[in-house]
């Protein structure tokens, strides 16, 4: 007889366990917990009977897969948050006896660990780690956007100015900025990078308040990860790019508000910047220095100008086999710089040796057929190297304001605006005002096309702004996104300033497809209007009839009698109201037994045949259009029921269905039973909203 197998220690329940038997397990604290599984990706897991799982307790709690807390227990950062606790509690010691030099030699000392191996643990691939971009710069543009606080270090909201500028210098100098809007809860932006679509969300430049009720102390576990991998996934992108990570800083721009511009692109092997970069090290910067004897010393700097200007005379020296010394350093130290420079091997127009300057090996060799007596190089032959550098294909232009020249005013979001005019080619301007680095600072200046403005106008207008507004465009800020989503330069006259706006459609469509889409034109909008125009027709021959009667009754002087061409027209009029009304009543052409209905009705009114079938051809039409437009809305969801068997037969799929199946079937059918009837709802508003523009008087394209 086997041994009796105890409760609770084999089946699928068993796989789970609680948070807190975790945190005995791994023998660290709950802080410590939290902080391991957010930098691992551990996430709680939902066993299939949680009462099971918990030996018949109910009360609600996490639980975790027994082999990810089997993973944990072999990460090398819980013996360093261990160490980390002895040195504060050693520290604090120090500290209490007034032991300094213990307390600094502590501190010098002080436990760090790395997440590298972490990075590259939960991302095998470099595409992997830009689909999970996301989260990652939206943590990092919130923490950009926030003021200094407490709970919140000051290096941690510098490193996240800085990441968050990289990202926008990286997406502006790629042009992968694809859609952006403003929505209430901030600015969104949707890129794609590698092939892969990033969506982020960034504040407005408003004093954030701090809350309260937040966790920092998990904020930053998040934060610390994504740092890491921002770092990993930027040197990548900018290397891949050509450009130099991390870019430099121009110290004097960053002082005088230049924001991102503070920041420049430095391509890869290019002269280096005579700007103040900072540094990373902090401190100033020694020049390195060579001893060639006899009293000279040789410097990087001049190095540097002798290897540039060989790249300028490189192609003359192996032509005419002269060697022309160009240096714009002192004469005499000339040879000791050109002895160095040509020990180091470059090429003849990009310097020191990279990547792309060796042969290629993907380059495709013609050769020679032995069945063909054409020429093998006259062959248009696509190699691997030449689809590499295929341009990719973007559904919308990314050029769209290159022609064109925009003058931010000082009220306007200058760094909102900017960033997006400068991924799609435009060229931007603003005042000193609004910080350094503007290329244009007057809006009068005469390469400026456009001004973007968000104040009122100014009533009587003067001339001299009557004579800009001749020379150039003055619009408002929505105009610059809706022509980004548009994918096209929009008029500006709906969007100049001082007009109410057009509405703000959002170019993210979560729903997929058969959701409502508002510019999509509306089955049976047509038809309703055409009966509210019949109602308010009949509304004025009423108005008429009663001005008429009470006319007659106020004046006792007997009234003329009406003209047989007046009633010959008043009769014609009533008649073509009461065919429309007879004709609309036929909801299907082709039933007889309704168009004669209709025919009786129409004859009992007095109505001419002909005008009768003109209508009724008329609304014959616009039913078969509604119609179509019904059956391409229901072709992808609707299911096709065969005479008298249609329901049984979905009826006998469904119980073939397990009942997991099953409950996800009706599940689905619910879900889009509810997104079919908030698209009608959604309908039948904007027609009310057409039909109440009509009766006001109101012209020009309906949104909801």
């Amino acid at each position: 007889m086997g041994r009796e197998t105890k409760k609770g220690t084999k089946g699928p329940n068993s796989k789970y366990i609680t948070r807190t038997k975790a945190i005995r397990k791994l023998q660290i604290s709950l802080n410590d917990f939290r902080r391991l599984c957010i930098l691992k990706g551990i996430v709680p897991r939902e066993p299939p009977s949680r009462k099971k799982a918990n030996h018949g307790n109910s009360a609600p709690t996490s639980f975790y897969h027994v082999k990810d807390i089997a993973f944990l227990a072999h990460e090398p950062i819980i013996q360093k948050l261990r160490e980390h606790k002895i040195f504060l509690r050693r520290m604090s010691r120090a500290m209490g006896k007034q032991e300094w030099g213990r307390a600094k030699a502590l501190e010098e000392n002080r436990p760090t660990y790395k997440l590298d191996h972490i990075v590259k643990e939960r991302y095998p691939t470099f595409i992997d780690a830009v689909r999970d971009l996301d989260d990652a710069i939206c943590c990092v543009v919130l923490g950009a956007s926030l003021s200094q606080h407490r709970r919140i270090p000051k290096a941690d909201l510098e490193d996240c100015a800085r990441l968050s500028a990289e990202w926008q210098l990286y997406v502006t100098h790629t042009r992968a900025l694809r859609k952006t809007f403003l929505s209430i809860k901030g600015i969104y932006y949707q890129a794609e990078v590698m092939g892969e679509t990033v969506t982020w969300v960034a504040p407005y430049q408003f004093m954030q308040k701090i809350p309260m009720d937040v966790d920092f102390r998990v904020m930053r576990s998040f934060l610390e990860f994504y740092k890491t991998l921002l770092g990993f996934v930027f040197y990548k992108l900018y290397t891949d790019a050509g450009l130099v990570y991390p870019p430099p800083l121009d110290l004097k721009k960053d002082a005088m508000g230049g924001g991102v511009d503070a920041y420049r692109l430095q391509p890869v092997g290019g002269p280096s910047s005579s700007m103040d970069v900072d540094a990373t090290a902090g401190g100033d910067k020694k020049k390195k220095k060579v001893d060639l004897g006899d009293g000279k010393v040789l410097t990087s700097k001049q190095v540097q100008k002798t290897i540039a200007s060989m790249e300028v005379g490189g192609e003359d020296e192996e032509e005419g086999g002269e060697e022309e010394e160009v240096v714009q350093g002192n004469a005499k130290d000339v040879a000791e710089p050109r002895a160095i420079a040509k020990a180091v091997p470059t090429t003849a127009a990009s310097g020191p040796l990279d990547d792309d300057a060796l042969p290629s090996t993907e380059e495709f060799i013609p050769q020679p057929s032995k069945t063909s007596t054409t020429d093998p190089s006259t062959g248009n032959l696509i190699t691997l190297h030449a689809l590499a550098n295929l341009p990719t294909s973007t559904s919308k232009s990314t050029k769209i304001f290159e022609p064109y020249v925009l003058f931010i005013s000082r009220e306007s979001p200058r760094h909102v605006l900017e960033f997006v005019v400068k991924s799609f080619g435009g060229v931007v301007g603003w005042p000193a005002t609004c910080g350094s680095g503007s290329p244009i600072e007057n809006e009068d200046d005469e390469r400026v096309t456009h001004v973007i403005i968000d104040r009122p106008l100014t009533d009587p207008m003067s001339e001299v702004d009557k004579e800009r507004r001749r020379r150039k465009k003055y619009v408002q800020p929505q105009w610059v996104v809706d022509c980004v989503n548009a994918g096209r330069v929009l008029l500006e006259d709906a969007y100049a300033q001082g007009k109410t706006l057009p509405p703000h459609l959002s170019p993210f469509n979560a729903e997929g497809e058969g959701a409502y889409d508002p510019l999509a034109p509306v089955p049976g909008m047509e038809k309703a209007l055409a009966e509210l125009d019949a109602e308010m027709e009949d509304e004025e021959d009423e108005d008429e009839e009663e001005e008429d009667e009470e006319e007659g009754s106020d004046v006792d002087v007997p009234m003329a009698p009406p003209q047989p061409e007046e009633k010959s027209k008043k009769r014609h009029r009533r008649g073509k109201k009461a065919a429309a009304t007879a004709a609309l009543q036929v909801s299907n052409p082709t039933d007889t037994d309704a168009i004669r209905k209709a025919e009786l009705e129409a004859e009992r009114l007095g109505i001419e045949p002909a005008e009768f079938d003109k209508v009724l051809e008329k609304a014959a039409k616009q039913g078969a259009a509604d119609q179509g437009e019904e059956s391409e809305g229901e072709e992808g969801g609707a299911v096709v029921e065969t005479a008298g068997g249609g329901a049984s037969e979905e009826n006998m799929a469904k119980m073939l269905l397990s009942s997991k199946k099953r409950k996800l079937f009706n599940l689905m059918k619910r879900t889009n039973a509810r997104k079919e009837a908030e698209k009608v709802r959604l309908q039948q508003k904007k027609i009310e909203i057409a039909k109440q523009k009509k009766r006001t008087g109101v012209r020009g394209d309906v949104v909801s």
